[in-house]
């Protein structure tokens, strides 16, 4: 019985160890078409596993919509230009890219506009 056991726990141990691992999965989004938000920054939190921006987004009719935009990794945003200042409260930046595919107000950006007009990408293309 004990020499059933090593073999179990390894194998339990190993299962459990993989389960972390998967857990981070690429974002749930529509990719049959592009949405631009333009929008004041309110936060940006710079932090894994995605920074994230939420802005005010004014809609047709007036009204004010929370949206949550961000990126990959730090590292990779780091590789394209973006730091933990880049935007900051109060800033009106227009972001594109995906958004959520049960339509969430959630967007998995491809680029983003500054204030100053510069073009910041968030997966390099």
């Amino acid at each position: 019985m004990k020499s059933l056991l090593l073999p179990v726990f390894v194998i339990l141990a190993l299962v459990h160890g993989a389960v972390p691992l998967s857990a981070h999965h690429s974002w749930p989004v529509s990719l049959s078409q592009l949405v631009t938000v333009r929008g004041t920054v309110k936060e940006f939190v710079w932090g894994n596993p995605h920074p994230m921006i939420t802005l005010e987004v004014r809609t047709d009719d007036g009204k004010i919509e929370k949206w949550l935009v961000g990126g990959p990794a730090i590292n990779r945003m780091e590789a394209n230009g973006w730091t933990n200042t880049t935007v900051k409260p109060g800033d009106m930046i227009t972001g594109t890219g995906y958004q959520f595919a049960d339509g969430q107000k959630i967007i998995r950006l491809e680029r983003v506009v500054l204030p100053d007009g510069t073009e910041l990408r968030l997966y390099g293309r």
